[in-house]
């Protein structure tokens, strides 16, 4: 498997969620991640010690689908501009790989005190 690489907007304030499919690497079919287990962490450059915790849940195991989330009450706290993120997949016999990357483009909200 290839290392899929997403970029992703977030708003800051808001809630955030994205599906993605993982490819095999020569794109033929699907990544079946029966007995996966995933991690992932957003940080505002690759060595930086602090991060977010993204939750990621393997929604179709079968079909390669996981989904990526981030509530809103962590949103409004991630400070705006670039950030790094990716997608840590662990396979059933504990082997680790990075499954997706990518830039992730946190934007102000000029709104968001009057979500409730």
């Amino acid at each position: 498997m290839t290392v899929y690489v997403k970029n992703l907007i977030i708003n800051s304030g808001e809630d955030f969620s994205q599906d993605l499919d993982l490819l095999s690497a020569d794109g033929s079919g699907v990544v079946n991640l029966t007995n996966f287990s995933v991690d992932s962490q957003l940080r505002k450059h690759p060595d930086s010690t602090k991060f977010v915790g993204i939750a990621v849940s393997i929604t179709n195991p079968t079909q390669g689908r996981i989904n990526i989330s981030i509530a809103d009450t962590i949103t409004s706290g991630i400070k705006p501009g670039r950030h790094v993120y990716d997608v840590l997949l662990t396979r059933p016999g504990g082997a680790k790989l990075i499954g997706v990357e990518g830039t992730a483009l946190v934007r102000p909200g000029i709104s968001t005190g009057f979500f409730s």
